[in-house]
């Protein structure tokens, strides 16, 4: 199968997943599982704009959630809001994620590389897991 057939037919894929857990989330507004795989589909699907909002709703349904805050840090670095972005990740370690070399290998933060905020949080996380 050529490349682009199949990057096409993986793409279809993952946009009827999407609507099957987006229909699921219509229905049950509390299944936060399904919640939480929409957002990741759309995520993949570089549907990012609506990755926020659902990862907004995960945020506000569990407000102690450090993977939840961590997803929309990574949503929030996609659509370019950096400074919030760092906001929602330093609430997400205070929560208690603690992978800083994840964290930095993670290519939904790839516009906060080079920021130095960014920077202390990461090197803050490795030297914890020292």
């Amino acid at each position: 199968m050529p490349p682009t057939l199949a990057t096409e037919l993986d793409r279809l894929g993952l946009e009827f997943l999407a609507e099957i857990f987006a229909r699921d989330v219509q229905r049950h507004p509390s299944n936060l599982e399904a919640l939480s795989a929409l957002g990741h589909l759309l995520t993949r699907l570089g549907r990012h704009a609506e990755a926020l909002s659902v990862d907004r709703d995960l945020v506000r349904q569990q407000p102690e959630c450090e993977t939840a805050r961590y997803n929309l840090a990574c949503s929030l670095a996609l659509t370019g809001a950096l400074e919030e972005s760092l906001t929602a990740l330093e609430e997400s370690v205070a929560l208690g994620y603690a992978d800083g070399e994840g964290m930095a290998d993670d290519p939904d933060l790839r516009a906060l590389r080079e920021l130095q905020r960014f920077r202390v949080l990461v090197d803050r996380l490795r030297a914890q897991a020292s």
